[in-house]
């Protein structure tokens, strides 16, 4: 164990104390609302959470990333038929393979961690799917390339898996297919291809923003299944299995940064236009747009909240006198490092913090870069501790969400370097 004695320890200095006691909250009601009713979010949100399959504990995560990829699908789509000559189709079809890779990479990640008790298995069946656009893709002229480097991608990363999706990969290892049409429902999920605009607003650009955003939610509700498993699996004590689902959360932060960043390639008028003719625009300073949807706030916040386990992980209480009680558990659990697991729990939410506050960072410079630093409103910062900043920028800027992992790695920072590599004490 580390000993303090003699040791004179630099503890970071305090962010500045912004002005906003919660920086993350949502838009007014009626942004909130008009932003649902664009992505018809009511009726995705039933796609989403129709379990068809009760006794399958995978599925309530499963089912809307697999949505999201077959979403993904009809993007492609939408931009392999697109008829104006002056989009960067090259830049388009490459980011979109990109994207799809990410999303079977985390099915992939979804479908291995499945437990091996019989009673809650996949569904599985000997037949491909039936409605997956995926073949459609692989088949049509424009889209053929990327279509067959998706089918090699699921070939490959299903590879450990008990099953793969059946969507037209070529299964060399012979595994049964998933029920893909019947936990997708793709039928009913491309019912819903249109937004409640597309017949009276002639712009491209409408489709694309609407396809995009349901992406993202749909991985947005992925999270917030996730963060009330991590959860219950702290609660329990299984601390790996929790440890597999916090990093899986920090993917999908990052999974939705390149989700948001499909935006650069809009043409800017185009854009423009069609944010004009949906009548988007930021209200006040603390109106960022990505707050209208309330998935990602609560998503944000719960992610947040995941400090709030830190004391079960360590096995210790909180002293009500702000004594250093947690501060010297992580120290004793970094140094023995006889409950890895435990470590590498508490790492994985510190990695979502760090994904989820690049996030926003990243989205406050996308806005700026769309629409204009002055429309996205959002480039002000704290100058002195009397001004205040916008609510995206206070996002990004908040204290650290650990402070006592954070000192506690402080204190073992500065022990190995006054002591050097001479062994523990």
């Amino acid at each position: 164990m580390v000993s303090p004695k003699n040791l004179h320890v630099t503890i970071p200095e305090q962010p500045l104390n912004l002005s906003v006691s919660s920086p993350i909250s949502s838009s007014s009601s009626a942004a909130c609302s008009a932003y649902d009713h664009y992505l018809r979010l009511p009726e995705l949100k039933n796609l989403w959470s129709s379990l068809n399959f009760p006794h399958w504990t995978t599925e309530p995560v499963l089912k809307p990333a697999l949505q999201a990829l077959e979403i993904t699908f009809r993007l492609i789509l939408t931009v392999g038929s697109d008829t104006r000559q002056y989009i960067n189709r090259r830049e388009w079809i490459r980011r979109l393979d990109l994207l799809a890779t990410s999303q079977i990479k985390l099915v992939a990640t979804i479908c291995e961690e499945e437990e091996d008790d019989e009673s809650v298995a996949a569904p599985v069946t000997s037949t491909w799917s039936s409605l997956s656009l995926l073949p459609e893709i692989a088949t049509c002229r424009t889209t053929e390339s990327i279509g067959k480097k998706i089918l090699s991608t699921i070939e490959n990363e299903m590879r450990w898996c008990k099953y793969t999706l059946g969507l037209g990969e070529p299964n060399l290892a012979g595994k049964p297919y998933l029920r893909y049409d019947d936990v997708c429902c793709p039928g009913e999920l491309h019912g819903l291809k249109n937004n409640p605009y597309s017949d009276h607003i002639e712009n491209q650009e409408n489709q694309m923003l609407y396809t995009i955003h349901q992406i993202l939610e749909s991985w947005i509700y992925v999270s917030l299944n996730l963060l009330n498993r991590v959860e219950s699996r702290i609660e329990q004590g299984e601390f790996e299995k929790a440890s597999s689902d916090v990093y899986l959360l920090e993917r999908i932060w990052k999974l939705l940064a390149e989700i948001e960043d499909l935006h650069i390639l809009m043409d800017p008028e185009d854009f423009l236009k069609v944010k004009k003719q949906l009548q988007i625009k930021s209200t006040s300073r603390n109106d960022a747009f990505c707050f209208r949807s309330k998935g990602l706030v609560e998503m944000a916040k719960m992610s947040k909240e995941l400090r709030e386990k830190v004391p079960a992980v360590l096995a210790v209480t909180v002293d009500p006198t702000g004594g250093p009680r947690l501060q010297e558990a992580a120290m004793k659990l970094y140094s023995m490092k006889n409950e890895y697991e435990k470590i590498h729990l508490l790492q994985g939410m510190q990695a979502v913090e760090s994904a989820a506050k690049r996030f926003f960072f990243g989205y406050q410079k996308l806005v700026a870069a769309m629409m204009g630093s002055a429309e996205a409103n959002a480039n002000r910062t704290a100058e002195s501790h009397h001004e205040t900043c916008d609510s995206l920028t206070q996002v990004f800027m908040e204290p650290p969400y650990y402070p006592s992992l954070d000192a506690a790695k402080t204190f073992l920072g500065e022990y190995w370097s006054n002591l050097g590599c001479n062994g523990r004490h």
